[in-house]
């Protein structure tokens, strides 16, 4: 047991996690949440379809079209978009407490753009749309773009500047790879850039939900070492803890996180900043809170996603038009906020 207030010492599996209870229940109030608002997508919509019927075709019956409408069209939406926020969120924790800096998302720092990079050249050069291949082309443009930038920093303080002048040119790169494209391929490179749920199936909920299974049990067992992280190189280093190899693994599991979450969605910007930042200030946890932040991010591109489908109904809006539009809102209240 934790002789820390508030914080007690959970065994999972043969692995000692160390839990603040008011993240814990901030952890249960925001699945709930996230519970709400997915079955707020399931149920609502252009194609209107009563309580009685909706509960009757999520337990296996219903009409053709009722089937079609809740379980291949609006249930692995919903559940996609838990899931990709939770991604994000966590990577965004991953990041910015890497980088002991708010900024530190993989969006900022250029690793999703490189992502988004590795998913252009596998639908515009390679000319496919399989969902095995995209999760590839992310995955490894995120690596590549991750090591790129960390041999560049060092891996020091400059990590931030650096993913910033890199994901400046990886965009670049990315709208001259559209421009080279033909018409109908630049027209589904594009949506896919604006970040998008609307044509989701469950083929395309499987990495990220793999990728979560995997990747938040790893996170928690890293998460002492990321704490005593975020007190610095030296500190963490007198402290016992392995710098260099703990840097790494985490840097992997955030790079890969926002790699399956872009092969997902496509890249949606400013919600891995956003979503830790939110869940410390309602946690009130010590350092970054890992899983309020997962939760955080499942809550708000679930809701995103439920007012991007809604709000000019039946026309459907990307939802990373509706992320960056209240993440640069979000941006101005913090800079208002902080103002001396």
């Amino acid at each position: 047991m934790s002789v820390v207030p508030g914080v007690h010492d959970i065994r999972v599996l043969g692995l000692t996690v160390r839990v603040h209870r008011r993240s814990l229940i901030t952890v249960l109030v925001l699945l709930a949440i996230a519970a709400l608002v997915l079955t707020a997508t399931v149920a609502t919509g252009a194609y209107e379809i009563t309580r009685i019927r909706l509960l009757h075709t999520l337990l296996g019956g219903g009409s053709d079209m009722d089937r079609f409408i809740v379980l291949r069209q609006r249930l692995p939406r919903a559940v996609a978009a838990v899931l990709v926020g939770a991604a994000l969120g966590l990577s965004g924790a991953i990041f910015q407490s890497v980088s002991r800096n708010p900024l530190g998302s993989p969006d900022v720092v250029g690793f999703a753009t490189g992502s988004a990079a590795g998913g252009l050249v596998v639908i515009l050069l390679a000319d496919t749309s399989s969902m095995p291949a995209i999760a590839t082309g992310t995955v490894v443009g995120g690596f590549a773009t991750a090591i790129f930038v960390y041999l560049l920093s060092r891996g020091g303080s400059r990590l931030i500047l650096t993913g910033v002048a890199v994901g400046a040119m990886l965009s670049s790169v990315n709208d001259y790879l559209v421009t080279r494209a033909t018409l109908d391929d630049a027209e589904t490179a594009r949506a896919w850039q604006f970040g998008s749920l609307n044509t989701i199936a469950w083929p395309q909920v499987a990495p990220v939900l793999l990728a979560l299974v995997v990747l938040v049990p790893l996170t928690l067992t890293l998460a002492a070492p990321m704490r005593m992280l975020e007190l610095g190189d030296d500190a963490a280093g007198a402290l016992g803890v392995e710098v260099g190899r703990s840097r790494i693994l985490l840097l992997c599991a955030g790079v890969a996180l926002a790699g399956v979450a872009v092969a997902t969605s496509g890249p949606i910007g400013f919600l891995a900043m956003a979503a830790p930042q939110l869940a410390r200030q309602v946690a009130r946890s010590p350092g970054i809170a890992m899983l309020p932040s997962a939760a955080t991010g499942a809550v708000l591109l679930g809701a995103g996603d439920l007012l991007a489908g809604r709000l000019l109904s039946p026309f459907q809006i990307p939802v990373g038009l509706v992320t960056a539009a209240l993440g640069g809102a979000y941006l101005l209240w913090i800079l208002s906020w902080r103002r001396p």
